[in-house]
């Protein structure tokens, strides 16, 4: 099992909904999130900053991950990523979001999982040769 999961925006989104989750998976995710299981790059924060409503939830989404150990896009990271997108155009799935496919690719550099509810990143690990840990928020479906 990965010893940190790279955030996702399909996972945080619905974290921080009230009623976004079961109690069992809400508090899953807070048990990880206050344990340092979580990590974060800058495409997931763009994304989940993206997402607010309104300048005061913008601050607080970047308080809350300013706490979040980062990992940079490095230059590996980088080439991993349009590889990957190169090798996804091959079997038709080409369209998985750039963000998505740069998450992935910093983990698989970083050898981190990813957390999501997402089935994009199924995708990437099964039509590409990025390998990293994939982990669902809650079963695909439920939410």
């Amino acid at each position: 099992m990965a010893e940190a999961w790279l955030l996702d925006n399909s996972a945080w989104a619905r974290s921080i909904q009230p009623d976004g989750l079961s109690p069992s998976v809400a508090h899953r995710f807070a048990d990880d999130l206050a344990n340092g299981k979580f990590v974060a790059c800058l495409p997931f924060r763009l994304e989940a900053q993206y997402s607010a409503r309104d300048a005061q939830h913008f601050e607080w989404i970047g308080r809350v991950l300013d706490r979040l150990r980062y990992f940079e896009l490095s230059d590996e990271a980088e080439e991993r990523a349009a590889a990957c997108q190169s090798q996804l155009i091959k079997t038709g799935h080409h369209r998985i979001p750039p963000v998505d496919i740069m998450i992935a690719a910093i983990a698989d550099v970083e050898g981190l999982g990813v957390i999501h509810y997402d089935a994009d990143y199924d995708l990437v690990l099964e039509h590409s040769d990025l390998s990293f840990e994939s982990r669902w928020l809650a079963p695909h479906g439920s939410l």
